[in-house]
């Protein structure tokens, strides 16, 4: 298959395998983070660890939208499906992410509330048309990628008038989540969790190309390698954060240059800045509160915004003390740590967010066969 088989070639990623143990420095540590789930899974999905000589480590990052949702968040939806009565809509991965008081989406579904999983924010917007009578909220979450058909859909509310639609905000920014994890004392105090240089988000970078990130090659002298999903995209990624890291640079480099340029998609760039503004602060699941790091209505679409319209307040709730995401979340810890992990936290029965998602962690590692890598 075009442009697919090309970047799963075996013989390929064992030459750049061969590329990066010639590379690597003799008792020098190499430790870098795939920000993305996406990248996470990859490593996983083909054992590219394997792959990789014993003093170059990959840390996970907290780039799964799902997984950094804090419960709190989730709980704000429930309570607008069951107490307010609205129809409420949300992507399939939020459904079975565990809420206070044992309830899930999913969960708070079967007690009657009326929760519908949608494909796109255009399916929102037809549900709101098929029922004037009811508010419908879109339970929105994730990155940069899905903040533009966000925007879009409150602007399409807006043209057709449609005044039973409105929107939970939960956008969160990628730029924002690494500067707080290079602020952490866990990497710039302590040094638990080093990092010498970043795998960037693909799908995100699309977005907002690879400018952003020039701020943490230059302030922080950390590398930046902005990579695409594929096993050979990965590994061509830790060969350049390696070429780096051994000649003192610190720049940010583009593999996935197929997709992704400097400036990113200014149009998808402009109708966000349109509809949204930065929320001073927000918290996320494992980070802690993150000041300017989420995005909330403009007072221009207001009456979009379901947090003003049904005045529901934000309150933070405790993970589950058995569950370790939020360290592994930060890099500090892996999912072999957790002493729950693949016993009594599943995919089937999730305790925490970074095994309900598809991009969690936990799921990468428990799916592919990881977990019996307790090393």
């Amino acid at each position: 298959m075009k442009y697919i088989d090309e970047f799963r070639d075996g013989d390929v990623a064992r030459t750049l395998a061969d590329k990066i143990a010639a590379l690597v420095q003799p008792g020098r540590n190499y430790s870098f983070m795939e920000f993305c789930g996406g990248h996470t899974h990859a490593i996983s999905r083909y054992g590219l660890s394997d792959l990789l000589p014993a003093n170059v480590t990959m840390v996970h990052g907290p780039g799964c939208p799902v997984c950094v949702l804090p419960i709190g968040r989730i709980d704000m939806a429930i309570r607008l499906a069951q107490d307010r009565g609205v129809i409420l809509c949300t992507y399939g991965d939020t459904l079975r992410v565990p809420a206070s008081d044992g309830l899930s989406l999913l969960k708070a579904k079967a007690r009657g509330g009326d929760i519908r999983m949608v494909y796109s924010t255009l399916d929102a917007l037809q549900i709101a048309r098929d029922n004037p009578q009811r508010e419908v909220v879109f339970f929105a979450i994730g990155f940069e990628t899905t903040t533009p058909p966000t925007a879009l859909a409150v602007q399409q509310a807006q043209q057709e008038q449609l005044k039973n639609f409105s929107v939970l905000s939960c956008h969160v920014l990628t730029p924002a989540a690494i500067s707080h994890i290079l602020e952490s004392p866990e990497v710039r105090q302590w040094g638990t969790v080093p990092i010498d240089g970043f795998i960037g988000p693909a799908h995100v970078s699309t977005v907002i190309g690879s400018r952003p990130y020039e701020f943490f090659a230059e302030e922080y002298r950390k590398p930046v390698v902005i990579a695409g999903f594929e096993p050979l995209d990965v590994m061509q990624a830790i060969l350049m954060l390696v070429r780096q890291v051994n000649e003192g640079r610190a720049v940010v480099e583009n593999e996935f240059s197929r997709a992704v340029t400097r400036d990113g998609n200014l149009k998808a760039q402009d109708r966000v800045a349109e509809v949204f503004e930065l929320r001073s602060e927000f918290e996320w699941r494992g980070l802690g509160v993150v000041p300017y790091s989420a995005l909330k209505l403009r007072e221009k679409y207001a009456a979009f915004d379901a947090e003003r319209r049904f005045e529901i307040d934000y309150k933070s709730v405790p993970d589950n003390k058995a569950c370790e995401c939020g360290a592994i979340l930060r890099g500090v810890k892996r999912p072999q740590d957790c002493k729950i992990f693949g016993t009594v936290c599943t995919p089937e029965n999730p305790i925490g967010s970074c095994m309900v998602s598809s991009e969690g962690a936990c799921a990468a590692h428990y799916s592919y066969g990881r977990y019996k890598d307790m090393n």
